[in-house]
């Protein structure tokens, strides 16, 4: 479980097969830890020094961005949650549910406003000022016009994900909230509920 709040940004040194290694500054991480990488829950198998490594499965490796990593990339890392810490961002799973490029990412004033594309199907799972997770960054929609949602991204953020080396075409990954996973899943298999009816005329889920 994370929060969508970045530790630090790491940088990839090599992507062979599905063995990912990546070059990060974390001192109490240990074999068998939990780490979002880009958003992903990815489990450490090999430490040496500031080296760690991980196996991505074909799973991943189809459903995220992470089969793209080269040499250099930058990538969003955080730790998983542990019970005591305060949950400063939204629940992540570090399980991305599609992928999406960046339509948009262009600086007003000392913010930043970024928009991306929600993949058909995925509507009902967001609404204005609800949580989405982009890279394993979580982050408030400010808007959503037809199937584009726009985000602002705050200076600390830009500064300290990699967020500021991204450009519009990349394919960023998108985790939608759980909470409205659950609600949406729900309502889809159980009948007659007005609250049910209502959601279905917004959204025009059907059962």
């Amino acid at each position: 479980m994370f929060t969508g709040l970045v530790e630090q940004v790491g940088s990839v040194e090599s992507l062979k097969g599905s063995r990912l290694a990546i070059r990060a500054s974390f001192e109490d991480v240990k074999i068998g830890d939990s780490v979002a990488v880009n958003g992903v829950c990815l489990t450490v198998v090999s430490i040496n020094k500031n080296l760690f490594e991980f196996d991505l499965s074909e799973e991943t490796l189809s459903r995220s961005n992470l089969r793209f990593l080269k040499s250099g990339d930058l990538v969003n890392l955080e730790r998983a949650l542990r019970p005591s810490d305060r949950l400063g961002g939204h629940i992540l799973q570090g399980h991305v549910d599609f992928t999406t490029p960046i339509i948009q990412l262009i600086q007003r004033g000392q913010h930043w406003s970024l928009s991306v594309r929600i993949k058909e199907g995925y509507e009902p799972f967001f609404v204005e000022k609800g949580s989405v997770g982009i890279d394993g960054i979580s982050l408030t929609i400010n808007s959503i016009e037809g199937n584009i949602i726009s985000i602002n991204i705050i200076p600390h953020t830009y500064k300290n994900t990699n967020l500021r080396i991204r450009k519009p075409g990349d394919l960023v990954n998108v985790e939608v909230d759980l909470i409205g996973k659950y609600v949406v899943n729900y309502l889809k298999k159980v009948k007659g509920g007005s609250l049910q009816s209502m959601l279905e005329n917004l959204y025009n889920i059907t059962p």
